[in-house]
C-alpha cells in the first residue's frame, strides 16, 4: 500500500509509486483490467480532478463496450476528457493525442483542477512527458500502397524492404509487428528520412515528469487474470458483439485500429469458448 501524498492510499505495491506533495498532474498506467479507470475515477472526485483518457482505443467512439471506456454515469460524476470523440474511419496519431492532451491540460490549469491522466497505451505517456518526433503527415497513396502491399506481401516483405531502404529503422523491429514496421516503411518513403532520425527531433515534452505523481498498477497475476475473464464475460453481456457487428457494418478499411480491435475481440471470443468447452 502507498499514498500519492494528498491522504489517498492505493493498494498497489511502492515501487510503482512516485509520490509528490500536492500533485496536479498525476499519471496512472497498468495493464488491462487492473483497476486503472476505477482509482482515476476516485481520485478526480476526491481532489475535483479531470480525467485525460491515454488509451488510443478508447478514443474512438464506435466500440465503448470492448475498449471499455467509462460508463455514460461515470463520465457524467466529474469531468471526461478524449474518450470516444474520433470516428473509427479515422487514424487516430499519438501526434494528435499529444496536441489535444496539451490543450485539456492548460483547461483544467486553468480550472484549478488537477490533471488526471489515465490509460494503458505507453507510447502516450512516453509521448507526453519525454517529447514526440514531429513527423510530417504520411501521403494517402503512399499510406495505402504499403497497406495494400502488406495485406498481399505479407509483413516480413515489408520488414525486408525495410531493412533495405532504413536499416537502422529494421533492426529495432521485430520483422512481425506489422504496425511499426508499417510505420517505419511508410515514413522512409515519405520523407526519405529515417524514422530513428525524425526520433532525434523531437516535439517538446508536454509534461514534467518530476512533477508528477506517477502511479503503475500491477496486481496479482492470478487476480489480474480472474478479472480480465470477468470483465470479458460482462462485454458479452453487455452487447459487446452488436458493437462489433455494428462496427463491421460500416465496411472500413481493414487496417484502421477499430476494425483491428474488433478482429481481436471475435478471436478473444473463439478462445474462450474452446477454452471452456
Amino acid at each position: 500500500m502507498s499514498s500519492l501524498s494528498c491522504g489517498i492510499l492505493i493498494r498497489v505495491k511502492t515501487e510503482y509509486v512516485n509520490p509528490v506533495s500536492e500533485p496536479k498532474i498525476i499519471l496512472i498506467a497498468g495493464p488491462t483490467a487492473s483497476g486503472k479507470s476505477a482509482l482515476a475515477l476516485v481520485l478526480a472526485e476526491k481532489l475535483g480532478g479531470t480525467i485525460i483518457n491515454a488509451d488510443s482505443m478508447q478514443v474512438y467512439r464506435d466500440l465503448r463496450i470492448i475498449t471499455a471506456r467509462p460508463t455514460p454515469d461515470e463520465e457524467a460524476r466529474v469531468p471526461h476528457r478524449l474518450y470516444g470523440h474520433v470516428d473509427a474511419a479515422e487514424n487516430f496519431s499519438v501526434g494528435r493525442w499529444c496536441t489535444e492532451a496539451a490543450d485539456v491540460l492548460a483547461a483544467a490549469q486553468r480550472e484549478a483542477r488537477a490533471a488526471i491522466v489515465v490509460g494503458g497505451t505507453g507510447l502516450y505517456f512516453s509521448a507526453l512527458t519525454q517529447g514526440l518526433a514531429a513527423v510530417p503527415p504520411i501521403p494517402a497513396q503512399i499510406r495505402n500502397d504499403v497497406r495494400g502491399r502488406l495485406a498481399s506481401d505479407g509483413v516480413e516483405a515489408l520488414h525486408a524492404e525495410l531493412m533495405r531502404l532504413d536499416p537502422a529503422a529494421a533492426a529495432r523491429l521485430m520483422p512481425g509487428d506489422r504496425s511499426r514496421v508499417t510505420r517505419a516503411l511508410e515514413v522512409i518513403l515519405a520523407t526519405g528520412r529515417s524514422l530513428v532520425l525524425w526520433h532525434e527531433a523531437n516535439m517538446p515534452a508536454r509534461v514534467d515528469a518530476a512533477l508528477a505523481a506517477k502511479v503503475f498498477l500491477m496486481p496479482d497475476r492470478d487476480a489480474l487474470l480472474r478479472r480480465i475473464d470477468a470483465r470479458f464475460d460482462a462485454m458479452m453481456a453487455a452487447g459487446a458483439l452488436d458493437e462489433v457487428r455494428a462496427l463491421a457494418g460500416r465496411h472500413l478499411d481493414r487496417f484502421v485500429p477499430e476494425r483491428r480491435k474488433a478482429r481481436e475481440f471475435r478471436r478473444a471470443q473463439i478462445l474462450q469458448r474452446h477454452a471452456r468447452s
